[in-house]
């Protein structure tokens, strides 16, 4: 089993190392068999199409993703506001350093959103759709954001977020915003552009605009107990 879960991991390392260089489209599984120095039917025999590869670098992506968002809630010493503040760099690196594995967890946010329409899931290759990678990732996918909405309940609770915020409308907020952050970071550092902006002001313009938001205007703080009696 070691050995085959080394020749499994080696397939795919090589592919997303192919679809860095060269691109999903150029890239072939005749290239990644070559490039892995294995056989093409022992290719065919880990992943059963390109599609199915991808979907399993997909997943991948996911699961590291997810360990990102676990070390950023599980960070001592700081308040839930901070975490979140922190889980928008983390982002933000996280698809610097690997942006095939983060485009390809966008993308598989647009074919989630296409699987749920009857209409739409016929325009999903039927490849990607038969793949069993893709089954697993319709389970998992909403992991990582798990540990975003504990960070935004551990802010309410630490008086760091506004309490009357309800944890995951105001995650998934945040989150869209992440998302389109990260996506506006190449227009933004565009040189030709007329406005007087670049990504490391905007950073952290965005990080003060995002605090003043979940804090609101008045500092947080908990709801008053009342104590009653029964009698």
């Amino acid at each position: 089993m070691p050995k085959e879960k080394n020749k499994e991991k080696l397939i795919l390392d090589t592919a997303i190392s192919l679809f860095t260089t060269k691109g999903y489209q150029a890239t072939r599984m005749d290239d990644i068999a070559k490039s892995a120095g294995i056989s093409k039917g022992l290719t065919y025999f880990y992943y059963k199409n390109k599609e199915d590869l991808f979907m399993a670098l997909t997943k991948k992506a996911f699961d590291l993703f997810k360990e990102e968002f676990r070390e950023v809630y599980l960070m001592k010493g700081i308040n839930g506001l901070e975490k979140l503040n922190e889980l928008v760099i983390r982002v933000v690196e996280f698809a610097k350093k690997n942006q095939i594995l983060y485009d390809s967890i966008i993308g598989f946010m647009d074919l989630v959103k296409k699987s749920n329409d009857e209409e739409a899931r016929k325009t999903i290759d039927p490849l990607i759709l038969e793949s069993q990678h893709f089954q697993k990732l319709l389970e998992i996918h909403h992991e990582p954001a798990k540990f975003g909405v504990m960070m935004v309940s551990q802010g309410i609770k630490d008086g760091s977020i506004r309490p009357e915020l309800q944890p995951e409308i105001t995650f998934y907020t945040v989150w869209s915003m992440i998302i389109g952050f990260e996506k506006m970071i190449g227009p933004i550092g565009y040189e030709g552009k007329e406005v007087k902006i670049n990504p490391e002001n905007w950073q952290h313009g965005f990080l003060k605009l995002l605090q003043d938001m979940l804090k609101g205007t008045i500092q947080a703080s908990r709801p008053a107990t009342v104590q009653t009696s029964l009698f």
